[in-house]
C-alpha cells in the first residue's frame, strides 16, 4: 500500500511538455514533487493535489520528489486520447495510448511489412547513464546518422523524467524515442521490445538502435533480483530480428560494492550465462593493473563465447564536457568513474565500425 497525502502547490519550478516539477505545502512543511500533464492535467499554483509521499518516506532514489496523483476539483476530465492499447494496465492510472503497431496507427502498415533489421547495429545497456557515452561516440565518428532510443520498462516508466533524453534530442543525437512495454511518452509507443526493434527500423529509419532502461534501476544483492537481467532477452531479440547486437558490460573499479568491481556480477550473469544470443562486445584497451582484476573474470563468467573486442578510446570525458552531458551513475562523475563510461563509449565507436563496414581492423580478445 502506498502512503497518501495532500499538498498545496506554491510554486511551479519547471514547466515542460508532459512533466513539472513544483513545490508543495505538506503539514505546513515545504516539499518538491513532480507532476506529468498527461496522467493528471497541468498543474498549478495554489492546486490542492494528492500526493504519493511513499519514495521520499522510504528514503529511497527519487531524488526527494513525491508525484501528483491528482488535483483536486479536475476530477473530470475530458477525454480525447487516440488509440486503444492500455498502459500502467489494470492499475487506478491506466490509460490509452496509440500503439505503433495497432490498426489506427498510421505505422501499422509499416509495420506488417518488416522482414528484418538488416544488420543495423542495436546497442544494449544496463543503465541510463550507459546511452550519452555510446551515442556521444557512435556520431564522432558518424555524425549524421539516425539513432533511435528505445527505453524500456525496467526503470522509470514515464520517459519525460529524463533530461538526459531530453538534451539528447535537442543536440541531435536522437532523432527518435520509443517506449515500450508499460513504459510510455515516447515519440512512438510499442508493445514489447520486438516490435520497439521493429518500429525503429520501419518508422524511424534507424542507422542505429540504442536500448536501455530509464532513470533507476532495481537491484537486491542477488544473483537475478535485478531489472537489468532485461539484457538477456533483449540482446536475444535483436539477434533473431536480424539485427547486430552490441553488449554494453557494467564495468567499474570504483564502486565501493565488492559485487561490482571489474566485471558487475549483473554482467558476468547476463552476458555469461542468461542470454543464448552472441553478443559483440567492446573493452576498452587497459594496459595496466585494471587488467589484473577484468582478465580473469571475463575468463570465469565464459564471456569469450560472445565475439569480444579491445577498443582504442579518445578522450571520453573531455567529450562528454564539451557536449554539456556530464551525466552520473550512481551519483558518480566521469572523473570519478571512468571505466564505466568509457565502457559504454567503447561500445559505440564498436557500432560505429560496423555501420562503416570496417570490422576487419577491430582486434579480437580471444584469450585473456
Amino acid at each position: 500500500m502506498f502512503s497518501i497525502q495532500q499538498g498545496y502547490v506554491k510554486e511551479v519550478l519547471r514547466n515542460l511538455p508532459g512533466y513539472q516539477e513544483i513545490v508543495v505545502i505538506i503539514n505546513n512543511r515545504e516539499a518538491k514533487a513532480i507532476s506529468y500533464p498527461d496522467l493528471t492535467g497541468e498543474v498549478r499554483c495554489q492546486d490542492l493535489v494528492w500526493l504519493n509521499t511513499t519514495a521520499v518516506e522510504l528514503k529511497l532514489g527519487t531524488g526527494g520528489y513525491h508525484f501528483v496523483m491528482g488535483i483536486l476539483g479536475q476530477e473530470k476530465r475530458e477525454y480525447n486520447q487516440a488509440g486503444h492499447i492500455m498502459k500502467l494496465r489494470y492499475t487506478p492510472w491506466q490509460f490509452p495510448v496509440l500503439a505503433v503497431e495497432e490498426e489506427d496507427s498510421p505505422n501499422h502498415e509499416r509495420i506488417k511489412e518488416f522482414s528484418s533489421l538488416q544488420g543495423t547495429p542495436v546497442i544494449v545497456g544496463t543503465l541510463h547513464s550507459m546511452v550519452v557515452p555510446a551515442l556521444l561516440l557512435y556520431h564522432l565518428k558518424l555524425p549524421e546518422q539516425r539513432a533511435v532510443y528505445i527505453m524500456t520498462d525496467g526503470a522509470a516508466l514515464p520517459i519525460r523524467l529524463s533530461h538526459l533524453v531530453r538534451k539528447l534530442k535537442e543536440k541531435g543525437l536522437i532523432t527518435q524515442t520509443i517506449t515500450c512495454g508499460h513504459a510510455f511518452g515516447g515519440d512512438l509507443e510499442a508493445v514489447n521490445i520486438y516490435s520497439a526493434l521493429v518500429a525503429a527500423k520501419m518508422v524511424g529509419k534507424a542507422d542505429l538502435i540504442i536500448v536501455a532502461m530509464g532513470p533507476g534501476i532495481v537491484g537486491t544483492g542477488t544473483k537475478y533480483g535485478f531489472s537489468g537481467v532485461e539484457q538477456a532477452y533483449i540482446l536475444e531479440a535483436v539477434e533473431r530480428l536480424g539485427g547486430l547486437p552490441i553488449a554494453i558490460p557494467r564495468i567499474s573499479f570504483t564502486d565501493p560494492r565488492a559485487r561490482h568491481q571489474g566485471l558487475s556480477h549483473h554482467s558476468q550473469t547476463i552476458l555469461g550465462q542468461l542470454t543464448y544470443a552472441t553478443a559483440h562486445i567492446g573493452f576498452p584497451r587497459w594496459n595496466d593493473e585494471r587488467n589484473c582484476l577484468l582478465a580473469p573474470q571475463i575468463r570465469a563468467s565464459n564471456l569469450l563465447k560472445h565475439y569480444c573486442y579491445q577498443i582504442d578510446l579518445p578522450a571520453v570525458g573531455k567529450l562528454m564536457e564539451e557536449h554539456d552531458l556530464l551525466v552520473k551513475t550512481m551519483g558518480r562523475s566521469y572523473h570519478q568513474d571512468p571505466a564505466f563510461f568509457d565502457t559504454a563509449a567503447a561500445a559505440g565507436i564498436l557500432a560505429a565500425i560496423f555501420s562503416l563496414g570496417k570490422e576487419d581492423e577491430l582486434s579480437l580478445l580471444k584469450e585473456v
